[in-house]
């Protein structure tokens, strides 16, 4: 039986400040198979690698950085002088994060946005829809492409986005295809991983093991995908997407498939 791939979700997002290149250094040093990272544009059209929406976060939570505003809204200059979670650890380019990344080192790049809050995650779309979808999403997977083009680790581009999706299955040409699976959204997870016959499936964990749930692993068989569970917070969460035929486990955290 091969062992399952652990991914460290943004760079083990537990122990380090998440999405940063001391994140995905630790990762590595702790013997990650692939790192997990966010990935949108700035105002200036450049990639960096973050998650949420704004840099100071929602109106009634506390943000990820000392910056503010939308992202997409901010210079890179502004972006990347943003610290992380009170750290010395700036929001870094795309290329700065690749760079501290071995080779030999998977790369999981999740296109979290690009540039518009009209991305409808977790949907399944018609086809009209999914074609204005893609072209929003265009000229954001060309420039990621771009710098990906410039290394060498094997890629791994994901999104809960269709639109991503559709854009990336005819521009990233240099990685594979992966269906993140929105909470409750199992039904239009599996149409849209078999509309583009994925290369993974990445299902919530909340997934696995329940009487209703969505045999994934009968549904990754199907197109000869691989899935991989998110996010697995302990080693509880670990076991249950394992017992439930999982072949990798984006985890919060190193070391949980210890308890297995």
């Amino acid at each position: 039986m091969t062992d399952p791939i652990v991914f460290a979700h943004r760079g083990f997002a537990g122990s380090y400040p998440e999405n940063t290149v001391a994140a995905v250094r630790g990762a590595v040093d702790h013997g990650a198979d692939a790192v997990e990272i966010d990935v949108q544009p700035t105002a200036d059209g450049d990639v960096v690698v973050f998650h949420d929406r704004r840099l100071d976060g929602p109106a009634d939570g506390d943000g990820l950085t000392d910056g503010a505003g939308v992202v997409w809204e901010q210079s890179t200059a502004d972006v990347t002088a943003a610290r992380v979670l009170g750290t010395d650890e700036c929001v870094p380019l795309l290329s700065e994060l690749l760079s501290a990344v071995p080779a030999h080192v998977t790369v999981n790049i999740e296109l979290k946005n690009p540039g518009s809050d009209a991305v409808r995650p977790g949907e399944a779309l018609v086809a009209d829809e999914r074609a204005t979808a893609s072209e929003r999403w265009e000229p954001f997977v060309e420039s990621v492409v771009m710098v990906t083009d410039d290394f060498g680790h094997d890629f791994l581009f994901s999104s809960f986005c269709e639109g991503a999706l559709t854009a990336l299955d005819t521009n990233a040409q240099n990685g594979q295809l992966a269906a993140l699976v929105a909470p409750n959204c199992a039904t239009a997870g599996e149409t849209v991983s078999l509309r583009y016959d994925v290369d993974a499936v990445h299902p919530p964990i909340e997934q696995f093991g329940g009487e209703d749930g969505t045999d994934w692993t009968a549904v990754a068989d199907g197109i000869g995908a691989s899935v991989n569970a998110w996010t697995a917070r302990d080693w509880r969460d670990a076991r249950r997407a394992l017992n439930g035929g999982a072949d990798g486990v984006i985890a919060d955290y190193p070391g949980l498939l210890s308890y297995r």
